[in-house]
């Protein structure tokens, strides 16, 4: 019985040990990484300046062409990554300040992300490589009901995100193998093929969203003119009024979901090809820089 337990007990040290030796070796590889996506841009940066910035979702992502504001003189950047929520702006914008970035305006998508306070583990997973060397991820990832395993678990979070930060993308980081999520300031464009073009946001509820506060109070004390938009969709959509329940809560809420119509603009319903994406930025860039 007891060379089993010396057994047991060997094995168990064994596995601490191997995991805070492969913690310690995947963070060192995540924090020499710069060019693989937009949070290790941020995190592996400092004291950038930008007349712009564009936080949100693939609904940012996809709609706000970075190079035509760089086209007027404006120093601008897409930081819109495709699935996330304000739960990851919020924290990009933190970061971006712990990282003494300089930023005159910040464009961000809030429409159908105004509806849920959740983090996209997808995303949010990025940030995780970090969360001991930055108070600032600690802290926003603090409330979340697997924090303490996140925090105190060495290697938890490479095994639990895997697909997002395990084996495999500590291996592409070591090779510095390129992606596009950078290329064009940040801006991914769409083609003209089409995807679902119908849509159902009936049951999406508006809410007082905690990381839009945030994002509100951020800015202010931090002297960022913030211009919060609410992007188009295609014609067939049930549940527009969707829009006039976000000005309701919001009324700061630029809605411009209208401003571009026709589905020829699309490649699907919540999301613009290059050429209505471009027709759209041009409206912008009108309304609120007079460009």
């Amino acid at each position: 019985m007891k060379k089993f337990l010396k057994l047991i007990s060997l094995v168990l040290l064994l596995i601490v040990v191997l995991s805070v030796a492969l913690d310690l070796i995947y963070t060192a590889v995540y924090l020499q990484s710069s060019h693989r996506g937009k949070v290790d841009y941020i995190y592996n940066s400092k004291d950038r300046k930008y007349d712009v910035i564009i936080l949100g979702s693939s609904r940012a992502n996809n709609h706000f062409v970075a190079p035509m504001f760089e086209e007027k003189g404006l120093k601008t950047f897409n930081f819109g990554m495709s699935g996330s929520h304000l739960f990851e702006a919020s924290l990009m914008l933190k970061l971006m300040i712990e990282r003494n970035y300089k930023i005159k305006n910040l464009i961000i998508e809030t429409d159908l992300n105004i509806s849920n306070e959740h983090r996209a583990d997808g995303i949010s997973a990025q940030f995780l490589p970090y969360i001991h060397q930055s108070k600032t991820i600690s802290d926003h990832f603090s409330k979340e009901e697997d924090f303490y395993q996140l925090y105190y678990i060495p290697f938890y979070r490479y095994v639990a995100f895997d697909t997002r930060i395990g084996f495999r993308e500590m291996y592409k980081t070591i090779k510095k193998e390129p992606t596009s999520y950078l290329e064009n300031l940040g801006y991914h464009a769409l083609g003209n093929k089409k995807g679902n073009m119908k849509n159902n946001i009936a049951n999406l509820k508006p809410l007082h969203n905690k990381y839009y506060e945030e994002i509100k109070q951020i800015c202010k004390d931090n002297n960022i003119n913030m211009i919060a938009v609410m992007t188009p969709m295609c014609s067939n959509v049930v549940g527009m009024d969707y829009f006039d329940k976000v000005r309701k809560i919001y009324p700061e809420i630029h809605n411009y979901e209208n401003v571009v119509e026709g589905d020829q603009y699309f490649s699907s319903c919540g999301h613009m090809n290059d050429t209505g994406a471009r027709k759209f930025t041009a409206i912008l860039l009108r309304d609120f820089f007079k460009k």
